[in-house]
């Protein structure tokens, strides 16, 4: 039998594995970040905190002063609802039957927890964001892939990290 010869795989140049490695730890970040808040909603919902139903984003500027709230000891559903800003507003009523529940201190506790992780790795993720803009820079000609309908500056890093510029491996628009 005769073995078949492949190809040796691509190995990236240093800029390129670079760029590969922060935009792959964004994603995972994001990923926590998202486990992160899901573990927040579903305290609340252990709580009997029916947030969520009314709210579209609990982690909007009004479900954050809510949360805060609850923390900082509020717990009286008429003044939590008062914390509603633009559009929630007209949802009063029933963002008061939301807070109709048990939130604890310890709920309390644990959420301040969560909020702070999420907090902290909208940080980092802010960080990591600058660095691929840094690290993406010498490839402006190739970065305007974010012109392209439905790809933005983080999708286009991200095409570019994992197949890179050279596109010489792939010679014909078939291919």
């Amino acid at each position: 039998a005769e073995r078949q010869r492949s190809r040796p795989s691509f190995v990236p140049p240093p800029e390129i594995r670079q760029l590969r490695d922060v935009t792959r730890y964004r994603a995972d970040l994001v990923g926590a970040r998202t486990a992160e808040k899901n573990r927040a909603e579903k305290l609340l919902e252990d709580a009997q905190i029916k947030l969520s139903v009314v709210a579209s984003d609990i982690f909007g500027v009004s479900g954050r002063a809510m949360m805060a709230a609850l923390i900082a000891g509020e717990r009286d559903p008429k003044a939590l609802a008062q914390l509603a800003r633009t559009r929630m507003r007209g949802k009063i009523t029933a963002l008061q039957e939301a807070f109709n529940g048990r939130f604890t201190d310890h709920h309390a506790f644990l959420l301040a927890r969560m909020l702070a992780r999420v907090d902290a790795t909208d940080a980092d993720i802010a960080g990591l964001d600058a660095r691929i803009e840094e690290l993406i820079a010498p490839f402006s000609t190739a970065a305007r892939l974010d012109e392209i309908p439905g790809i933005g500056p983080v999708a286009a890093a991200i095409i570019i990290a994992e197949i890179g510029t050279d596109m010489s491996r792939v010679p014909t628009a078939g291919q």
